[in-house]
């Protein structure tokens, strides 16, 4: 294990780097495209969404962190220890088709950011990122470095929307009446896309692994729980800035962006072309880092579910990794967009998989034998059932999308 913490007392900055690698991987090209969207459409209505979908990725996250401390092995082979290989296998071979479903969107993103402020072809600049994440793939010691380039990609995305908003100088009062739940006509379906894009289980699923890679222990848990809210309240945070921008600047005009980019060009006229290159550092931000997040949850989990390995050194799950970013990064080249059988494939594996996760991390963190003093409390109890409920809601919806429109 790599990472590990020493010391009587650590300041919060020398726990910053799980979550954080969490955060960065979850907000993708398809967060920034989606809370622009909602931002132009319905203003700052639904911030009380982004809040609620926030909360439980926190919870999940939170859960995750205390599993991965406590447990004396990986949460999978955790669970085929408990319900059998086949349990552990599913866990992995679906986080891996999940994640490899959607690493193209990620791959399109990074190409997109770079070829708007360069004007170069977008196929060049997806090859070009896609050989630097091998590359870094294999470098020595590579989850500190991971940990390095996150935190460098996240504070880009901060700042870089962060002075967007300031630009756009949005209401203080239409942004707090946003915290208010109402569900606008029509808003249904941007409120479950909301959801699956912010709450995401099998990100915080990964936590359980980052935490291992970082070599915490029962010391670090209290730490290791600030960690957890702070990293994904800076997930939240980003997403909230981009929608505020959104209201203010596209809504006005009645502006409905398709994607990220759009909203980049749509301040141009405003604030000039340098606006537009400020909002293309923060989305490249979002779509390198998950680019590299997503392809090493998804290739890391498919090698413990198949019983490889997991750890981050091991050859192998390098493999798996490399194998999830080649796979995105040619469907974006070949069809410049996520194809819609794949989008309803992984739609179709996330009805299964997902809150057979979310379950699996509830009963493994209730797990006296497993968690020991560490083990859920109420709270986390009540606000863990709360997150699965919106997953099987979740699942529902997409079920009567894919067999019933």
């Amino acid at each position: 294990m790599t990472g590990r913490t020493e010391g009587k007392k650590k300041n919060i900055l020398n726990y910053l780097g799980p979550a954080l690698i969490t955060s960065a991987l979850v907000l993708g090209p398809g967060s920034v495209t989606l809370s622009s969207k909602i931002g132009a459409i319905y203003g700052s209505q639904l911030v009380w969404a982004l809040v609620l979908a926030v909360i439980l990725m926190m919870v999940y996250t939170e859960m995750s962190t205390r599993i991965g401390i406590a447990a004396k092995s990986t949460f999978i082979e955790v669970m085929k220890k408990k319900w059998g290989i086949f349990a552990g296998a599913l866990i992995g071979i679906g986080a891996f088709l999940v994640t490899a479903s959607f690493q193209a969107g990620n791959a399109i993103g990074v190409g997109i950011a770079v070829s708007t402020v360069t004007s170069m072809n977008s196929t060049i600049w997806i090859v070009a990122f896609t050989l630097i994440s091998i590359g870094l793939l294999f470098a020595k010691q590579f989850y500190n470095i991971l940990e390095k380039m996150m935190l460098v990609l996240v504070v880009i995305m901060l700042l870089a929307f962060l002075i967007t908003v300031i630009l756009v100088q949005p209401s203080l009062a239409d942004i707090f009446k946003g915290f208010i739940p109402i569900i606008p006509k029509d808003s249904i379906g941007l409120i479950i896309a909301l959801f699956a894009t912010s709450f995401s289980v099998v990100g915080a699923l990964y936590q359980s692994y980052l935490v291992k890679e970082k070599g915490w222990t029962i010391s670090d848990a209290g730490s290791g729980k600030k960690e957890s809210f702070l990293g994904i309240f800076l997930l939240g945070f980003i997403s909230f800035l981009i929608m505020i921008t959104a209201a203010t600047i596209l809504k006005p005009q009645g502006l409905i962006v398709n994607d990220a980019s759009e909203m980049g060009l749509a301040l141009e006229p405003l604030f000039g072309s340098w606006s537009t290159f400020v909002f293309m550092l923060g989305l490249f931000g979002a779509s390198f880092s998950s680019l590299m997040g997503n392809a090493t949850i998804g290739g890391a989990l498919l090698a413990d579910g198949l019983g490889i390995g997991n750890n981050l050194a091991n050859m192998k799950v390098k493999l798996f990794i490399i194998l999830v970013m080649l796979f995105g990064s040619a469907i974006g080249i070949i069809f410049g967009s996520a194809p819609l059988n794949l989008i309803i494939f992984a739609q179709a594996v996330t009805i299964l998989v997902v809150p057979f996760i979310a379950i699996a991390i509830l009963v493994v963190a209730n797990d006296e034998s497993v968690m020991g003093e560490l083990r859920n409390k109420w709270l986390s109890n009540i606000l863990g059932v709360i997150g699965l409920l919106v997953l099987i809601y979740l699942a529902f919806n997409n079920i009567k999308n894919i067999f019933f429109s």
